[in-house]
């Protein structure tokens, strides 16, 4: 009898009364209550997350930024009530621990009271850290903990963010403040250029009227210097006049009775004598009269240098113009120039004070030499005319003593205007130096000017200057800058979709388990007639693996249909799944075949391995080294890969693996069945009175 027949006359024992069918319809149906009802209880979780009873505590007292009132805690709390992220229950703290504590609540949010006070400091000069409070209870429910820990890092990440804006905001309204304060600083500079280029003109003006004056100080240092000269050398002539008249004089008067023969005798010599004095009191005359002009021109010009360099150094350093560096110097120079202009001025005034002396002097002068003329042309007559001889040289003589006074006098004031004339000359000098240096200075303060105005506008144009608007799209980047773009490839459209390349070949397992259970791994007719081992291996894994086919059949038509699994390619879904459940049967007949009743147990054992290694919940890579190891050795490993791309989507490297994995497997269950088969021809004690019985 072929295996196919064999397979049929196992199945026709379900239809020989109620009982059987009975267990055949719910061997068909065991299926879905491993896959159906396990992905329909797990179908869609994250999304009923506004069931759960969630306690929203909201202390936050508010603060004041800037004169607005800020209620960061009611802004997140109405967000919270409005997102259904959770069944939020508005509440005090003391309720919400309490909850939280019995379970009525299965975890609560709190706003502290100074959530506000903290998200505003962001914005001022000792920034802390807002914190949101979460309190969970895992007595409660442990997903719930773990779930709350992602909702609220959204929340917390949101919660930064707002309090970053403010704080951003705030620098760029700086960046605006310091961009509009350096435009005002490279205008400033602008202006100050303008001011230093206008005090360089001064400057050069000062260098060339210091010029003009150090020629005047100079011509007036080197008249008086003449003048001075000249009153020594009339001093000095004054005083031998003074002398010889004196002697004259003296003569005159001591030998008036000698003085007829005397003067006979020497009418000559006298007459050459007066001649002298006639020619020096002609010079000296003339000397007096070019002494006003030459004082008052030198006093003259000496004043107008002072003026000048007083009016530079008002230009230069008072006012609203800042000091340049030589305005010290400048000043120096305007005090010396000033002395020396007082000096020469006292000298005029000295002159002009003394006009009515200078005038008799140079009367007398006149008088002598007027006198010293007649003497000189009446000599040779004196003796005929002593007594007026004798009147006149005593007139002589009086004049002559007054000229040598006033020439001393003149002398003692040109000493003193010369010394003061070369102060004069030496200050201009000295201002002219400083007023060449003045405009160097100031020509590099042009150019420093220019380079700073410059480099502020320059500064100004590089320093952003943000709007309104501006800030709003800067701020909203910076307080978020990097934002997760969730971008899933083949996504599993919900928790469901994701689990089940997990509990559809976990719930094969189970059919075909129990399918076991009810047909037997070897047919008994077939062993006791020597059937072939191979057709008894087949006899017994054909009816398991039709029942396996029409598990899956229903199990799926109920998962799409009813419950709502959507697979990317669902004929090739059902194909794979009836390679899965004959590899399945095949293992399972052959634990059964070989082990006998102890192969159940190994069927449930095997089962267990291959979920807690196959990685159908948690990556392989996270369980401990021995899961890890047994992994790729085990049929639901690839199962559980080439489910997940034929429902979802992917390659299908994973699923053509899985095929070939799968039928060797089921080549390989098929294999040691028959050569069990074999060996259960061969009746022994043990077969007879088996250890152990299920």
């Amino acid at each position: 009898m072929r295996s196919p027949k064999l397979a049929a006359l196992e199945l026709k024992r379900f239809g020989r009364g109620k009982l059987p069918r009975a267990a055949l319809a719910a061997l068909l149906l065991l299926p879905l209550l491993y896959g159906a009802l396990y992905l329909w209880s797990f179908w869609d979780p994250y999304g009923k997350l506004d069931k759960i009873p969630v306690a929203l505590v909201n202390s936050d007292t508010g603060a004041t930024v800037r004169g607005e009132h800020l209620t960061a805690g009611d802004d997140i709390t109405g967000e919270l009530l409005g997102s259904k992220t959770f069944d939020w229950h508005p509440t005090s703290a003391a309720e919400a621990r309490k909850g939280v504590a019995n379970g009525t609540y299965y975890l609560s949010l709190t706003v502290p009271s100074d959530f506000s006070r903290q998200i505003a400091s962001s914005s001022g000069k000792s920034p802390e850290t807002g914190a949101l409070k979460v309190r969970t209870n895992d007595a409660n429910n442990y997903i719930v903990g773990q779930i709350s820990r992602s909702v609220f890092s959204e929340v917390r990440a949101a919660a930064s963010a707002k309090a970053s804006r403010g704080f951003y905001d705030n620098i760029f309204i700086s960046f605006a403040d310091i961009h509009g304060e350096t435009a005002k600083a490279a205008k400033s500079a602008d202006k100050l250029g303008k001011g230093i280029g206008k005090a360089k003109k001064g400057a050069d003006d000062l260098a060339k009227g210091l010029a003009k004056a150090k020629e005047g100080s100079r011509d007036l240092k080197s008249g008086l210097g003449t003048l001075y000269k000249g009153s020594g050398t009339l001093k000095t002539g004054a005083g031998g006049v003074a002398g010889g008249t004196q002697s004259l004089s003296d003569k005159v008067n001591d030998v008036a009775a000698k003085v007829r023969p005397f003067l006979k005798e020497h009418g000559k010599e006298i007459g050459d004598v007066s001649q002298l004095v006639a020619d020096a009191s002609r010079k000296a005359s003339d000397n007096l009269d070019t002494l006003p002009e030459t004082t008052a021109t030198a006093a003259a010009k000496a004043r107008k240098a002072s003026d000048d360099l007083a009016a530079d150094h008002r230009t230069r350093c008072e006012g609203a113009v800042p000091a340049g560096p030589d305005c010290p110097a400048l000043k120096k120079s305007v005090a010396a120039a000033g002395t020396a202009a007082d000096v020469a001025e006292d000298v005029n005034q000295l002159v002009k004070d003394h006009t009515t002396e200078l005038d008799a002097l140079g009367g007398h002068l006149d008088d002598l030499h007027d006198q010293a003329v007649w003497l000189a042309h009446n000599a040779p007559h004196l003796d005929t005319d002593l007594d007026t001889a004798v009147r006149k040289v005593n007139a002589l003589n009086s004049g002559a003593q007054k000229v040598a006074e006033g020439a001393g006098t003149l002398h003692t004031g040109l000493s003193t205007a010369k010394t003061g004339a070369s102060d004069l000359d030496s200050g201009v000098g000295k201002a002219r130096g400083g007023a060449d240096t003045l405009g160097g200075g100031m020509y590099r303060l042009v150019d420093g000017s220019g380079k700073l105005s410059g480099g502020l506008r320059d500064g100004a144009a590089k320093i952003p200057d943000y709007g309104e608007q501006d800030r709003d799209d800067r701020t909203e980047v910076m307080s978020d800058p990097v934002r997760l773009v969730n971008q899933a490839v083949h996504k599993a459209p919900n928790y469901g979709t994701g689990f089940a390349p997990y509990f559809i070949p976990l719930s094969l397992w189970v059919g075909a388990m129990v399918a076991y259970m009810l047909i037997q791994p070897l047919n008994g007719r077939a062993l006791a007639v020597g059937a072939s081992s191979w057709r008894i291996a087949f006899a017994g894994w054909l009816p398991v693996a039709a029942i396996g086919v029409l598990q899956t059949l229903a199990l799926m038509a109920v998962l799409h249909w009813v419950i709502g699994l959507q697979m990317v390619r669902a004929a090739g879904t059902l194909g794979f799944l009836m390679l899965v459940t004959a590899c399945f049967a095949a293992i399972v007949q052959w634990l059964n075949a070989r082990f006998g009743p102890a192969g159940r147990i190994l069927v449930l054992a095997l089962l267990m391995l291959q979920l807690t290694s196959a990685g159908g919940t948690y990556p392989v890579q996270t369980s401990p080294r021995f899961f890890t190891a047994i992994h790729p050795f085990l049929p639901m490993s690839y199962v559980v890969d080439g489910l997940r791309r034929l429902i979802t989507g992917g390659g299908l490297g994973p699923v053509w693996l899985a095929c070939g994995v799968l039928l060797g497997y089921t080549a390989a269950a098929l294999a040691l069945t028959a050569w069990s088969a074999r060996r259960r021809q061969v009746w022994s004690l043990n077969r007879l009175h088996p250890e152990l019985s299920l």
